[in-house]
C-alpha cells in the first residue's frame, strides 16, 4: 500500500513540477512566513535585451505562478491520507517526507487546517500592505481626484514609492498612500507578484528618531562634536550599529546617534500631498515655477560633484542647476552659495530661497525652500533628491537670490 501511495504522489508532483518548469519558476523548500503558499522566484534573466519591462511575457509568467500555486493549494490531502492508511490529521510533511521523488518537502510539518488558517490571516500581507502597488516611473506618478487625466492633481507618488491598491477602475487604480488617496494610471503601477519582487530591490533600513533635540555626533562617543540636532519622528538612512551607537547618513556624511533614542526599521516611500508641494501665499510666479521645476526631479540620483538633475547631482549642484534654468547664476559649492546673495532669517524665507546646514564645523549642505516648512534637496546616494522638513536638521543660515 505504501509503495502504491508513493507512486500516486510521484505522479501528482510530476505534473506539478512540469507546470513549474514550463513557467520557468524555481520552488524553494521553505514556506512564505505565515502562509500556505510556497515561495516562488521567477527566473528574471533578460533574454531579449529589452531590460526590466512590464511586458506580455512578464505578465504571462506571473499568471503561470498563480496557476502553479492553485495546483498546490487544491491538492486533496484527505484522499492522500486515507490511501496511506492515516487519518486526516496527518501532517503534510509526514506524508511527503518518505517519497524519493527528489521534489523535496515544499510544505512544513503542520496539518492542512493550520496552513489554511495562517493563509487567511496573512493573505496578501506585504510590508504592511494588503494589496501592494509600486510606482513604476522614472520621476513622479500623478495622483488625481478622479479616474481621468482631467482630474484635479491631489498628490505625487515618487519613483518606487508604495501604495495600497483599493480597486481597479478601467485603466486606472484607486489607491491610498500616506495621507493621499486618489487615482493613478494603471500602466505606471506594478501590482501583485511584480510589486513584491520589485520592492525587494530597493527597500532599505532606516532609523526613526524617538525624541526631540537628539544630538547627532561626529563620532560614536559623548565626547565627540555635536554636528546638529534632529527632531522626533525624523527618518535617517541607516548605516550600521556600533555598540550603543547607530551610524546614520545625514545628507552626504556618516554621523552617529545614541541607540537608546532611535528605532531601526524598514520602510517604503509613500506619496507626497499637494500641501507638501505648495508654496504659501503671496509667492511670485517665478518662485512657484522654480519650486515646481525642482520637485520634478525628486527620486533622481545623488552623485557627489555632479550637476545633472537627471543623471546625478550633489546638493549645491542641485540648487545651482535649478536656478540656472531660470537664468539665475549662483556659485558652485554650498559654502560659496551661503556667502553670496542676501542673508535673511528663516521666518522671512519664501519658496525658492536657499536653506543651509552645518556639520558643526562648517556649512556642508544646502536645500531649496518650498514654503510650509518643507525643503527639496539632493541628500545622499541612498535617498537621492527628496523632500524633507526644513528642521530635519538644524538650519544655520538662509540666503535669498530672488529679488521680487
Amino acid at each position: 500500500m505504501r509503495d502504491t501511495t508513493k507512486k500516486i504522489i510521484k505522479r501528482s508532483f510530476a505534473g506539478i513540477m512540469s507546470a513549474v518548469l514550463i513557467a520557468n519558476i524555481i520552488p524553494f523548500q521553505i514556506i512564505n512566513a505565515g502562509s500556505l503558499q510556497p515561495v516562488f522566484v521567477i527566473d528574471t534573466k533578460d533574454n531579449s535585451g529589452t531590460g526590466d519591462t512590464e511586458d506580455t511575457e512578464g505578465k504571462s509568467a506571473a499568471k503561470s505562478v498563480d496557476n502553479v500555486r492553485d495546483l498546490f493549494t487544491s491538492m486533496d490531502y484527505t484522499s492522500l491520507s486515507s490511501e496511506i492508511g492515516k487519518d486526516s490529521s496527518s501532517t503534510v510533511g509526514e506524508t511527503l517526507e518518505d517519497t524519493d521523488s527528489g521534489v523535496g518537502i515544499l510544505f512544513g510539518r503542520k496539518p492542512k487546517a493550520e496552513y489554511l488558517e495562517a493563509k487567511e490571516a496573512s493573505e496578501g500581507a506585504c510590508w504592511g500592505y494588503t494589496n501592494l502597488g509600486i510606482s513604476n516611473v522614472s520621476d513622479n506618478l500623478n495622483i488625481r481626484a478622479i479616474a481621468g487625466e482631467d482630474g484635479k492633481l491631489v498628490g505625487k507618488l515618487p519613483k518606487n514609492a508604495a501604495c495600497e491598491v483599493l480597486e481597479e477602475d478601467g485603466d486606472w487604480f484607486h489607491i491610498k498612500s500616506g495621507d493621499v488617496e486618489g487615482y493613478v494610471k494603471g500602466e505606471y503601477l506594478l501590482t501583485g507578484l511584480q510589486a513584491k519582487m520589485r520592492v525587494r530591490e530597493f527597500a532599505t533600513d532606516v532609523v526613526k528618531v524617538g525624541t526631540d533635540g537628539l544630538n547627532v555626533r561626529e563620532a560614536p562617543s559623548t565626547d565627540a562634536l555635536i554636528v546638529t540636532q534632529v527632531a522626533t519622528g525624523e527618518i535617517l538612512d541607516y548605516v550600521g550599529t556600533e555598540g550603543d551607537w547607530v551610524a546614520v547618513m545625514l545628507d552626504d556624511e556618516t554621523v552617529y546617534v545614541s541607540a537608546d533614542y532611535v528605532e531601526v526599521t524598514s520602510e517604503l516611500a509613500t506619496a507626497l500631498t499637494m500641501t507638501e508641494v505648495l508654496y504659501g501665499a503671496g509667492v511670485s510666479d517665478v518662485r512657484a515655477a522654480i519650486c515646481n521645476y525642482g520637485l520634478q526631479f525628486v527620486g533622481n540620483r545623488y552623485v557627489w560633484g555632479g550637476t545633472s538633475l537627471t543623471k546625478g547631482t550633489d546638493c549645491s549642484g542641485f540648487t545651482m542647476s535649478v536656478y540656472k534654468n531660470f537664468g539665475i547664476k549662483i556659485p558652485r559649492t554650498s559654502q560659496q552659495q551661503a556667502k553670496a546673495g542676501t542673508k535673511i532669517s528663516l521666518s522671512e524665507a519664501k519658496a525658492g530661497d536657499l536653506v543651509f546646514y552645518s556639520n558643526g564645523r562648517r556649512i556642508n549642505h544646502v536645500a531649496l525652500y518650498l514654503g510650509n516648512g518643507q525643503v527639496v534637496h539632493a541628500s545622499n546616494p541612498r535617498s537621492g533628491i527628496k523632500v524633507s522638513n526644513v528642521y530635519y536638521r538644524t538650519p544655520v543660515k538662509v540666503v535669498r537670490f530672488i529679488q521680487d
